[in-house]
């Protein structure tokens, strides 16, 4: 394999794998807005939706973590302070002291369209 080929299969799999992030942002960000939307919705609904972007932004924070990360240092460390904000604000919603899904939705709209 060339040396171009071989950068063009890394770049294409980092554009896959923001392609993916994108799409697991967008079904956390749907799953948010239908608990900020419907009036009535079952408890496990709202406890699905809020460990599913628990969980996607641990994984997102593990990854950034790792110091094989390509992203620059400070960038890394900004989105690791938003994912911990995004962790501890779903487990607040869920825990019922905070009533504000439409904040969790903003920050992962704009992380989301970031990539």
């Amino acid at each position: 394999m060339t040396f171009e080929a071989y950068e063009t299969v890394v770049e294409d799999s980092g554009y896959e794998a923001r392609g993916r992030e994108r799409q697991a942002l967008s079904l956390g960000i749907d799953r948010l807005e239908r608990l900020q939307k419907e009036q009535r919705f079952s408890i496990e609904d709202q406890v699905q939706s809020l460990l599913y972007v628990r969980r996607l932004w641990t994984i997102f924070i593990e990854d950034l973590a790792h110091p094989e990360n390509g992203l620059p240092e400070q960038l890394r460390a900004d989105i690791i302070s938003i994912g911990l904000w995004v962790v501890k604000e779903a487990d607040r919603l869920r825990e019922e002291r905070s009533n504000d899904v439409m904040q969790l939705v903003e920050i992962n709209r704009l992380i989301r369209d970031a990539l």
